[in-house]
């Protein structure tokens, strides 16, 4: 029995899924032990750090992830080094340029007196480049859907921060400063086991093509715009908050925020696993496939997800006060988790049709979709933060967002392959009921 059990979770969906729950389990530890360990000011810096750097890598994500699994998955061998090697050449390229920036700030630190300022200017060019390997290896093994080396890579990567983080603690040496450094000595203990490895593909950039990089970068100059938007509307609410109610208010917002993990995790992994099969329909021209995969996918995830909101309503005090601690129990944090939670059911419907976008070669209509739903966000935290003058304001005007992306995505998608956006709750409800009736009904 045990045998039969292995087998049936040795599949890509569970592998994924059990990489991105690792991983996002592993981050709720880490977010955690912080907000104990270090004080809400403090932790507010980290935030925003996180915040700024993410930004700034998903450029180089934004640039070259998708067009890397586009252009490698299912080719030839030659063909695939040529992809890998040209994509090693962008991201060494893009890696510099952000790191030259970088330098040219550093002299004028005493100009600026923000605490957060100053830690994106001491410590993002370190972690950039730290992470350059490993970003590149992760994108490769997702392309070869190899989950379960992905899987490990992650464990490393993030566990060796958790282990760090603890004997910081245990030595007494628990300081903001010591934080940083042990966040970049973790990424350069997974990008170098991704060298020694082998995963990270870095001797294919002897076969880096000038065609083919020019084949990637005009790919990547509307997807990278896509990522940086969508990266700048996650990260929008954290500089409004920030600029409108300090950092404290950010440490807050940001609690419920991790939670939402427990919606991001099968989102992810959904997402990683459905794009090679939304891509091969297409590449063979079968557009009602594609459609089927788009409608079976996101209307899934819809309706599993209700009951996961409902019970995030119901425990959203409990669940709160175990990640943050006490100091966060009579905060908003609580409320500002069922708000999201409920908006949170329709996020695979607008994940989704994005990524079929980008999969019918319609980058540029998704750049715009979220460039839209950026605009709206923006607008929406400084009137809806005026107004009630408190993180409720920004909660409640990230469904504005969601909406316009929902249905200026449709009505682009649908232009290129029609179908009835009423189809993905149908065809959701039809296969959890195919699921239900499969593991819990007994024949």
């Amino acid at each position: 029995m045990i045998k039969k059990l292995v087998q049936q979770l040795n599949n890509k969906h569970f592998l994924s899924l059990a990489g991105n729950g690792a991983m996002s389990v592993l981050a709720m530890i880490t977010v955690a032990v912080l907000y104990r360990a270090l004080t809400i000011e403090e932790i507010g810096y980290w935030v925003f750090f996180q915040t700024v750097a993410i930004l700034l890598d998903t450029f180089r994500t934004g640039f070259l992830q998708v067009a890397l699994v586009k252009f490698y998955t299912g080719t030839q061998n030659n063909r695939a080094r040529e992809v890998v090697g040209s994509v090693w050449f962008l991201a060494i390229a893009i890696t510099a340029v952000m790191g030259c920036i970088n330098l040219l700030f550093v002299p004028l630190r005493s100009y600026f007196d923000n605490p957060a300022i100053l830690v994106i200017i001491q410590w993002f060019g370190w972690s950039f480049l730290a992470s350059l390997p490993s970003s590149i290896a992760s994108w490769i093994l997702q392309a070869d859907q190899r989950f379960d080396k992905l899987l490990i890579l992650r464990i490393i990567s993030q566990g060796s921060f958790i282990i760090s983080v603890v004997l910081l603690i245990l030595t007494n040496q628990m300081q903001l400063q010591n934080v940083f450094i042990v966040n970049i000595a973790s990424a350069s203990l997974a990008s170098l086991i991704a060298i020694f490895a082998g995963w990270s593909g870095i001797k294919s950039i002897k076969a880096k093509s000038n065609d083919c990089v020019k084949e990637i970068y005009h790919f990547g100059k509307y997807s990278v715009g896509t990522t940086i938007s969508a990266n700048m509307l996650r990260s929008a609410d954290t500089f409004i908050v920030a600029y409108m109610l300090g950092p404290a208010a950010v440490a807050i917002y940001n609690l419920p925020g991790r939670l939402m993990e427990i919606i991001e995790i099968p989102l992810r992994s959904t997402l990683a696993t459905a794009m090679s099969s939304l891509a091969k329909a297409f590449n063979v021209g079968n557009k009602r496939e594609v459609a089927y995969i788009l409608q079976k996918y996101a209307g899934t995830l819809t309706m599993a997800f209700i009951p996961v909101a409902i019970g995030a309503i119901l425990f959203a005090d409990i669940a709160t006060g175990l990640l943050g601690g006490g100091k966060y129990v009579d905060s908003e944090a609580a409320n500002l988790l069922r708000i999201m939670m409920v908006m949170a059911v329709f996020y695979p419907i607008d994940r989704f049709i994005a990524v079929s976008l980008d999969i019918i070669h319609q980058p540029k209509a998704n750049f715009i979709k979220v460039l839209l739903m950026l605009l709206v966000n923006v607008i929406g935290d400084f009137v809806g933060i005026y107004l009630t003058g408190n993180l409720y304001g920004a909660a409640l005007a990230t469904s504005l967002p969601l909406l316009v992306g929902i249905f200026y995505g449709y009505y682009r998608f649908n232009k290129f392959i029609p179908f009835k956006l009423s189809n993905i709750f149908v065809t959701g409800y039809i296969n959890i009921r195919k699921i239900l009736r499969k593991y819990l009904v007994k024949k």
